[in-house]
């Protein structure tokens, strides 16, 4: 196994991310099956992935 920064993690989580059209907003879910319950939403693909990578940083760092 090789070691990894933290930032490299985040990219290496984010390579399996999924992004969805909200079924009742007009809104973009992005969430990350690797980390159960990790999940944001945003007005554009870009938004979305960027408070996806918010989310896994909180989301590691709580699991920390």
């Amino acid at each position: 196994m090789r070691s990894c920064s933290f930032r490299e993690y985040i990219y290496e989580v984010l390579k399996t991310a999924v992004y969805e059209n909200g079924e009742d907003l007009p809104c973009v879910v992005a969430y990350t099956p690797s980390l159960p319950g990790c999940i944001t939403q945003g007005e554009t693909f870009e938004e979305a992935r960027n408070l996806l990578i918010d989310a896994v940083e909180t989301w590691v760092l709580s699991a920390l």
